[in-house]
């Protein structure tokens, strides 16, 4: 069922627009990079909008050979951090694409 007073024409175009924001936001996301870091900037880790890591940046004072776990636990903190930054850009570009057809 339509929405009051909303033709089938209507709904279809609405429909297109939409789905060209969504792809013009897809171009964006795969474009964009975002940076996450650990330890006090110790590990910095740079990801594309889609989740493909770009970049890691690991400072010599990081690399302790007597406690390799410390610096694993950096590189995934950096990386979730980057990682979380992606997932709250892709929500706030998609995240209300769908209200836009009124569902």
């Amino acid at each position: 069922m339509l929405p009051d007073g909303m033709d089938m024409n209507a709904l279809l175009a609405q429909a297109q627009q939409m789905q060209a924001q969504m792809q013009q936001a897809q171009e964006e996301m795969a474009e964009a990079e975002f940076e996450g870091s650990a330890g006090g900037d110790l590990v910095q880790a740079t990801l594309t909008g889609t989740g493909e890591i770009k970049a890691l940046v690991i400072k010599p004072e990081a690399c302790d050979p007597e406690d390799t776990e410390a610096l694993a636990d950096l590189v995934i903190a950096a990386i979730r951090d980057a990682s979380h930054k992606v997932q709250v850009m892709t929500e706030a570009k998609f995240g209300g694409m769908a209200n836009g057809l009124g569902f």
